[in-house]
């Protein structure tokens, strides 16, 4: 019988859950916290936006819905299989956006990200900065190995979000997501631990 020798997880279990989620600073005033039963309301106005809808699939919420959805981002934290800031401004203000890692695996080392801004946060650069914040916690503070942006081939401007933040563009995946109007081609952008091009 041939033995496999042991292939140890690339990130502890337990590394994240033992910690509790840390605020993130961004420039120009704004933070990346996690989220709080009071920004349900952010939730509910990115549910009911357009251009969210279009590419997070992300349904209409009550506030009753919101507030659940928040509390199973903290679950999801403690379970280590995501974890999801609040982009919101510094003094303490509402919640202007998301950003964060799903599809943790603590074992393989890989996590893909999700963000969206809501129309007032938009045209500032938030979403490459925040894209590049949660880079390096995943990268420094977690210890993952290989991060991915996916999103849809007709979504050009997350595609500049990729880019601007030193995901590779390494293909793309066919079929791979349904949206509201049907199946959508994705582009899949990735960034490795030490990465010559890393501009974080």
């Amino acid at each position: 019988m041939i033995s496999t020798p042991h292939i140890p997880a690339v990130v502890p279990a337990g590394r994240m859950a033992r910690d509790a989620q840390p605020v993130l600073d961004l420039a120009d005033g704004y933070e990346l916290r996690p989220w709080r039963l009071a920004d349900a309301d952010a939730l509910v106005a990115a549910g009911q936006d357009a251009a969210i809808r279009q590419w997070n699939l992300l349904p209409p919420h009550t506030p009753d819905e919101a507030r659940t959805r928040i509390e199973r981002m903290h679950a999801r934290w403690q379970a280590e299989t995501a974890a999801i800031w609040a982009v919101a401004p510094q003094d303490d203000g509402p919640a202007v956006g998301l950003v964060g890692w799903g599809d943790i695996d603590l074992f393989g080392g890989s996590a893909e990200i999700v963000y969206w801004l809501l129309p007032a946060a938009r045209g500032r650069g938030l979403a490459v900065e925040a894209t590049r914040r949660v880079s390096r916690w995943a990268f420094d503070e977690l210890g993952l190995h290989r991060l991915r942006l996916c999103h849809s081939v007709a979504n050009p401007a997350s595609c500049r979000v990729a880019a601007k933040a030193g995901y590779a563009l390494e293909g793309t995946m066919r079929g791979a997501l349904r949206h509201e109007d049907g199946w959508h081609d994705q582009h899949l952008h990735a960034l490795v631990q030490g990465d010559g091009t890393l501009r974080l």
